[in-house]
């Protein structure tokens, strides 16, 4: 069979698979869950995997499940990736009312994609083309929220690492995995049916409690010492940083306040915040993120607070690989004609396949299909074609132009690329980030912990 005939049959293999691709889909759009707690979501995966005859591999980094196709040939391995976690968008029309979790980024469409591709893989018996081996990999907690209770798991030793792709690289699950891809769903009308962009930004997450001292706000506020004043001074210091952050750095700074204070008569005592630091390089968001906290400081400083600063490593830009590019742009071109592809440099969101590009080749492109703003209650999939089968046909033929005959795309591929990083250099980055420093605004002084 030529790669042209089986890619082909995948193709014809994912639309008879359709009422029951799009059931999955569908299915996780109605049931969303957050990170590292998407227990439904991947025993609906693990299900699925089992029914086509594999053998699953369950709670990874808590919930992610593995499966592993053996081409008839040794060679390289390449990993499909989906992720399995939802957002909290509390107004969303099909939002968990107990949990706040809601499906608004597509992530249902990246799972029902990835259990296409496998169905298809499976029904053609592809593998007997193949030279490798092919790793459908449904992932945990992409969306990076719900910070604290991250932070927690983290104290507690059931991760190491707060998004779901960099735990599992700590745990040893990229290890044996050469190549990597994923695609995301997109609902911008500027850009065509498929996108890809060079990179984005990476970022690092700051956990911030401004202490200070209650008193009566109309009888003594004099005696108290007011946190929310010193956030808000610490919130306009970062603005007054914004001059000064180069614009090819792509810098992004963007705080909330997650608790004001306790009563409206009472001086605010125990202020907290959050926030990232985004930027295109990891020296970029290594410098913003100084200008950061020397703003948190001097809003301490300014009122006579306590300033605390717990900083958390959140994820590396991502760099999508040319040579994969290319490929996914001729299976745009081979799915939905020419001129359906746009290229769109750089882009400021953050992703944790930035992690994984950093240590192998990786592509992270984009497939329309969605209507509404990203993260908003408006996102909804709008075209299950697009949304749900166009990105199953596309993962399941890059699968089959990176593994076809002796492998040659995914060995050149690999021949192409210089990693950004050893998994060592990586892990030593990452776990450097942790820092909790203590700033007294009315000593001067700091404690710091690393």
């Amino acid at each position: 069979m030529t790669k042209d005939e089986l890619k082909q049959r995948i193709c014809e293999s994912v639309d008879r698979r359709r009422s029951q691709i799009e059931g999955i889909g569908d299915q996780i759009m109605v049931n969303p869950e957050l990170g590292f707690k998407e227990f439904e979501t991947a025993k609906l995966v693990a299900n699925t995997m089992e029914e086509f005859g594999f053998q699953t591999e369950t709670g990874l980094a808590r919930t992610g499940v593995k499966a592993v196709l053996k081409g008839k040939n040794p060679g390289p391995t390449v990993a499909l990736i989906g992720e399995l976690d939802s957002l909290g968008v509390a107004d969303h029309p099909m939002v968990n009312p107990e949990t706040g979790a809601a499906h608004a980024c597509g992530h249902n469409a990246q799972i029902a994609g990835l259990m296409g591709a496998m169905m298809a893989i499976a029904d053609t018996q592809a593998g007997e083309e193949l030279a490798g081996n092919v790793v459908f990999l449904a992932v945990p907690a992409e969306e990076y929220v719900e910070v604290e209770f991250r932070r927690d798991l983290v104290k507690g030793g059931e991760i190491t690492l707060l998004g779901g792709k960099c735990e599992l690289i700590k745990q040893g699950h990229f290890d044996d995995i050469d190549v990597a891809m994923m695609i995301h769903t997109h609902s911008d009308s500027t850009m065509k049916k498929t996108g890809v962009s060079t990179s984005s930004n990476g970022f690092v997450s700051k956990l911030i409690r401004f202490v200070g001292r209650a008193a009566h706000s109309g009888g003594s506020p004099h005696l108290g010492i007011n946190a929310l004043n010193a956030a808000q001074i610490a919130i306009n210091a970062m603005h007054a940083q914004r001059e000064t952050f180069r614009d090819s750095d792509a810098i992004r700074v963007h705080p909330i306040i997650t608790k004001g204070g306790d009563i409206v008569n009472v001086v605010p005592a125990e202020v907290t915040m959050e926030t990232y630091v985004r930027g295109r390089t990891k020296e970029a968001i290594l410098d913003a993120n100084a200008k950061v906290d020397r703003a948190l400081r001097a809003g301490a400083m300014a009122v006579g607070a306590k300033v605390e600063i717990e900083t958390l490593p959140g994820y590396m830009p991502l760099a999508n690989d040319a040579t994969m590019v290319d490929m996914f742009e001729q299976n745009s071109e081979e799915l939905f004609g020419e001129d359906e592809l746009t290229k769109v440099g750089h882009r400021t969101g953050s992703t944790d396949m930035g992690d994984v590009s950093h240590l192998i080749p990786a592509i992270h492109p984009m497939m329309a299909g969605a209507s509404g703003p990203g993260h908003s209650r408006d996102w909804h999939i709008s075209d299950k074609e697009m949304g749900y089968l166009g990105p199953a046909k596309s993962l399941a033929m890059m699968a089959v132009d990176l593994l076809y005959g002796d492998a040659e795309g995914a060995k050149a591929v690999m021949e192409n690329h210089d990693p950004l990083m050893s998994k060592e250099e990586y892990l030593a980055f990452q776990e450097g980030v942790f820092r909790t420093e203590v700033y007294d605004g009315e000593t001067g002084t700091s404690e710091v912990e690393s």
